[in-house]
């Protein structure tokens, strides 16, 4: 009986959002090339945005760039079509899987229980590298933000949360975290629930997650992390709505490219660290 090949599960890409789509492409760059080999054609997907015919020609620009044989813009707009066999077709033949930004509830709600997500879902565990940015990586964990003041998070409820599509388990993830000002969003949400980590990503910055749960961190901007694993007390359970939160003992680091960490130890590695464990998992 003839042994039967694994297949290494794909990565995943979070991105801050206003990633370069026109001159470097540095991140974009580094997305295509984890697509596995001989696996060169990509799916956009621009359920998220308002404005897909817009933002679709910037990708497909980019992509070709980067050398994908065939670029598919897929609007989506509604459950019709996230149903339709044509369209999983084109998920199923994609290496590269990318949602842009938008708003990740729009994103949910059409996708949710989909074919079309069953295919990316099947197409991750194959291999294929599932990318988001801003609302796209919003929505990638089991659980998302989907809104929340940015200035003052951090009362009781400020932070609105639902199901996300399940890509990844254990994260928050935030995008446009620098520039918007949303550490009190994640620390609200460390404070409800201090198992999940929250991961903030900066403009032009992402982090890959790969098959061994570490984190890697690529672009120009910076990837911030909070840590609740070891919160020591918060106040939250016992206010009421929109009253202020006390947080006792929130870890805080902040990544730049070709730093990592691990989330099951819950450890920061720098460059050689990081090195070191990719290499093992390989």
């Amino acid at each position: 009986m003839a042994s039967q090949r694994t297949v290494a599960p794909g990565r995943i890409v979070a991105i801050g959002g206003a990633e370069d789509r026109t001159s470097d492409l540095e991140i974009l760059r580094q997305v295509f090339a984890l697509a596995p080999q001989g696996h060169d054609e990509v799916a956009v997907i621009a359920t998220a945005s308002s404005i897909p015919d817009e933002v679709l020609p910037d990708y497909e620009a980019a992509f070709s760039r980067l050398g994908a044989s065939r670029v598919h813009s897929l609007a989506i707009r509604d459950r019709r079509q996230a149903a339709e066999a044509d369209t999983v077709r084109l998920i199923e033949q994609s290496g590269v899987i990318f949602f842009t930004g938008g708003d990740q509830l729009r994103l949910t709600n059409v996708l949710g229980g989909s074919a079309t997500l069953t295919a990316i879902r099947h197409r991750l565990k194959e291999g294929a590298v599932v990318a988001g940015t801003s609302a796209g990586a919003a929505a990638m964990p089991g659980t998302m933000i989907y809104n929340g003041t940015a200035a003052d998070a951090l009362r009781k409820g400020a932070v609105n949360m639902t199901f996300g599509l399940g890509l990844v388990e254990g994260l928050i993830i935030d995008s446009h975290f620098l520039e918007r000002g949303r550490f009190t969003r994640l620390m609200e949400v460390g404070a409800t629930n201090p198992e999940y980590l929250g991961v903030g990503l900066g403009e032009d910055a992402a982090v890959i997650i790969h098959q061994n749960r570490v984190l890697e961190a690529i672009g120009t901007g910076h990837v911030i992390l909070i840590d609740s694993r070891d919160l020591a007390s918060s106040n939250i359970a016992d206010l009421s709505m929109g009253e202020p939160v006390a947080i006792e003992n929130i870890i805080l680091h902040a990544m730049v490219s070709g730093h990592g960490y691990d989330i099951e130890a819950r450890r920061y590695l720098v460059a050689e660290e990081l090195d070191a464990l990719l290499e093992a998992c390989r």
